[in-house]
């Protein structure tokens, strides 16, 4: 559902470019694109926080959310039903 919109957030923020569009919702994310460093996570947590209009504490930030293109769907699906 926000899978597409994810996506191209994280190929901006990534600046992945054509190589982003190769990412599916089983694409390993953290620790398999170099790109995805500790500085980029905090930018790519302030892209979505300002794309869907939430807020995320530091306890909600765990490797699982990061580890594929899916998980960090459903963290923002998780985060816009609660």
């Amino acid at each position: 559902m926000y899978l597409a919109e994810v996506k191209q957030i994280v190929i901006d923020v990534l600046a992945l470019g054509p190589a982003g569009s190769t990412l599916d919702e089983h694409s390993a994310l953290l620790g398999s694109i170099p790109e995805l460093d500790s500085m980029a996570v905090v930018q790519l947590i302030g892209a979505l926080e300002e794309q869907f209009g939430f807020t995320v504490d530091d306890d909600e930030i765990s490797a699982e959310t990061f580890a594929t293109l899916g998980s960090l769907a459903n963290f923002v699906k998780f985060k816009l039903t609660a």
